[in-house]
């Protein structure tokens, strides 16, 4: 950028900054007098919600951009940037891709959705390494591998030292020293390892840790953790070593780096020695300053040999340096700028894009299950292009997970549990992903004793100290209890017919008034009738004939199922804010459907649901991985546990603490008679919108399970096919006979 700024004005728009104790969003700008470069700090308030961190942050670019005269290059190197600036009218786009960041520790899983739609836009793509190109150069037709450079005046003062840093200078020789982010590439054992086999030798580590641990790095005498350090710096630290260490781990965060401190080693005359990172051994492999080594016994090795190179065979530096001839900034700068010109035209780079440009055979509002769903059928069987909008930063709607600090991946909104008895359903998603048995177990929480739920005869037994032993005892006993004086009416009436009063008051009557905010005896009966008694000693939540949960998760499973050339997708978007930029011949709406219609009959009702999440140290919190506490004197209605859905191994663990709430996120319709009135007259003007499709929990106004949601809207698929005359497969048309 240091070189683009020679001629045009450059403007680096830095990650934003979350704050705890700001109220008033800001932006940070410094103009750099060595490179040229404007530097725009965002700074935000952490506790605001994720939608109007990414308004703010649009507010801010569209102040910082407002005097800004002449065409304008939108240059990104990272998806997370897109959602709050794709509305800039760009002359050209460059995804300029130097990591495949979400392989990496706590990634954002909007990041592959993201980049799809990234891809979808640019003009030009660049990636930092050979297995990067050889990863993204299908995916676009302009991709061009632009290898880490280096700065090699920089790194070559470190061959004639002035004198060592004050950190440095105290620690004895030799020195083996690596600089860098010490994080999840970083393999821990390895360094371990090299430390034991040689305590002779001081291993010098420079760079924040980031993502792990610190108390997880393996602490030795002769292992010396020594911080973050500035740019400038660096070649002072390298001065200082005989040799330099890359011991990456080889995983999933490894297997596309490039790093760019191999060219910058070498610059500084110090011989590398480095695992079998694939890029480091087609790149640098065959120089003699390189040494690779693909175990902890041959890295020590390699690092002895590395020790006397200088003295046995000082003509590698020759070598290096003509290797790095073709490696400066300068080069790659100017091939960068010759391959712009060459793809976006002389007078100054193409056209204008936008993700509104195209013309849509379908728009969907809501990436949920009831829009991915539609969406993926409809451009897999239909051949359709479909645009899938969503409010949210994220896929997935309400299923939602993704990996929180320690790792464990949680559900954001509460947990989602799979069941079904369709074996159709079950084969449709997997196509999506891999699966994990699990059957769901709930414990209520009574009398300061944990009991199963729905309540079996086990909990009979231990509630009552009861000996019931078989079926027929415990269904006497219930019905000793039920009372019924008239005519079953709302939800109240419904449990107390079914097991009396106290086991009512025991289990139901609190949990339901803090879920719903009402007495049960004014809901409707439906809510309590879902909940069924047992009298057999089956502690499963569900007794469906499929309980699974995706392997990977939800959110990787919405990821597969929109992962399709005809779908773009256009996260963080609201619907009311581009509805008249978008031509599409059809929408289907899976929103509050009350919203769409602008509320014109006042709003649905609806109850919410805040959640606080939390890590705790220690193996296990809970027995299942749900606890119900009816009790209405504790405020919250239940605990997830997230390491039994997910079968992880963790020293930690991770739980969510469950409030209702009468405002946020509408998850569940209120089943109320006044609410169902109101709900069917936006359902009459739906029918009168005959170029909208309704179709969810939200446009529906009826709650469902996930697999009731996926049936309604395969159903939906198989009608809308019907209605334009298209044949559906016979293998699709089993599929969607829900």
């Amino acid at each position: 950028m240091s070189r683009f700024a020679r001629s045009n004005r450059v403007i680096y728009w830095e990650e934003p900054i979350f704050e705890e104790h700001t109220t008033a969003p800001k932006l940070e700008t410094r103009h750099c007098a060595t490179t040229g470069v404007t530097i725009v700090t965002p700074h935000v308030p952490r506790d605001m919600p994720t939608v109007t961190q990414q308004q703010v942050l649009r507010s801010l670019l569209d102040i910082l951009l407002a005097d800004c005269k002449g065409p304008l290059v939108r240059w990104y190197y990272t998806p997370l940037m897109l959602p709050f600036s794709r509305h800039v009218i760009a002359a050209a786009t460059i995804y300029d891709c130097m990591d495949e960041l979400a392989n990496f520790r706590f990634a954002s899983p909007e990041l592959i959705p993201l980049e799809r739609q990234l891809l979808a836009l640019a003009d030009v793509v660049f990636t930092g390494g050979f297995s990067l190109y050889e990863a993204k150069k299908d995916r676009h037709p302009a991709v061009h591998l632009m290898p880490s450079s280096v700065d090699q005046a920089h790194f070559k003062s470190a061959r004639h030292p002035d004198e060592l840093p004050d950190d440095l200078a105290g620690i004895p020789a030799p020195r083996l020293g690596f600089f860098g982010v010490i994080d999840e590439r970083m393999d821990v054992t390895l360094l371990a390892h090299l430390a034991d086999a040689h305590p002779d030798w001081s291993l010098v580590m420079v760079g924040p840790v980031v993502k792990i641990d610190a108390n997880e790095l393996p602490r030795r005498s002769n292992i010396h953790y020594l911080g973050a350090k500035p740019y400038g710096t660096l070649p002072a630290y390298l001065a200082g070593w005989q040799v330099a260490l890359m011991p990456f781990a080889l995983n999933e965060s490894t297997r596309f780096i490039s790093p760019t401190k191999t060219p910058e080693y070498l610059a500084g005359g110090t011989p590398i020695v480095s695992t079998p990172i694939t890029d480091v051994v087609q790149q640098y492999g065959n120089l003699t300053g390189v040494f690779i080594a693909n175990d902890p016994a041959h890295f020590v090795t390699a690092c002895e040999q590395a020790l006397t190179l200088n003295a046995e065979n000082p003509s590698w530096l020759e070598e290096a340096d003509a290797f790095l001839a073709t490696q400066s900034w300068d080069l790659t700068q100017a091939r960068m700028a010759e391959l712009l010109v060459k793809e976006l035209g002389e007078n100054g780079w193409s056209r204008p894009m936008t993700l509104w440009s195209d013309r849509y055979d379908y728009v969907v509002v809501g990436a949920g299950f009831a829009g991915a769903v539609l969406a993926e059928r409809l451009a897999s069987q239909h051949g359709a292009h479909v645009l899938v909008i969503d409010r949210r930063e994220h896929v997935a709607g309400n299923a939602y997970d993704r990996r929180d600090e320690a790792g464990i991946l949680i559900h954001q909104y509460g947990p989602h549990i799979f069941h079904t008895n369709s074996d159709d359903i079950v084969t449709y998603l997997s196509q999506f992903t891999a699966w994990r048995a699990y059957e769901h177990r709930v414990l209520a929480s009574v009398r300061d004793t944990l009991v199963p739920f729905p309540i079996n005869r086990t909990t009979l037994n231990r509630l009552y100290d009861l000996a019931l032993d078989s079926d027929a005892e415990a269904a006497a006993w219930f019905s000793a209890q039920a009372r019924c004086d008239g005519p079953i009416e709302n939800a109240e009436d419904m449990v107390i017919a079914a097991v009396g009063r106290e086991l009512y008051e025991l289990f139901y009557q609190g949990y339901t008034r803090k879920q719903w905010g009402v007495d049960p005896s004014r809901l409707d009966k439906a809510v309590t009738a879902r909940i069924p008694t047992r009298t057999d000693c089956d502690d499963r939540y569900f007794t469906d004939k499929h309980q699974l949960m995706p392997a990977n998760g939800y959110t990787a499973l919405f990821n597969a199922m929109l992962d399709h050339p005809h779908i773009d997708l256009a996260l963080g978007v609201e619907w009311a804010d581009v509805k008249e930029l978008v031509s599409a011949s059809h929408v289907i709406f899976t929103g509050p459907i009350d919203e769409y219609f602008d509320h014109r009959f006042g709003r649905l009702p609806y109850r919410s649901l805040r959640f606080d999440h939390q890590t705790l140290h220690c193996g296990t919190f809970q027995p299942v991985g749900v606890v119900n506490y009816p009790d209405p004197a504790v405020p919250y209605t239940r605990i997830t546990e997230y390491k039994h859905l997910t079968g992880q191994r963790s020293h930690r663990t991770s739980i969510t603490y469950e409030f209702p709430s009468d405002s946020g996120e509408p998850y569940y319709p209120m089943p109320t008679a006044a609410a169902q009135a109101c709900y069917r007259r936006y359902r009459e003007l739906a029918e009168h919108t005959p170029d909208v499709t309704f179709v969810g929990r939200l446009a529906t106004y009826r709650y469902y399970n996930m697999d009731q949601v996926i049936g309604q809207a395969l159903a939906t698929f198989k009608r809308m096919g019907i209605r334009q005359g298209i044949r559906i497969p016979e293998d699709i048309r089993r599929s969607i006979a829900i």
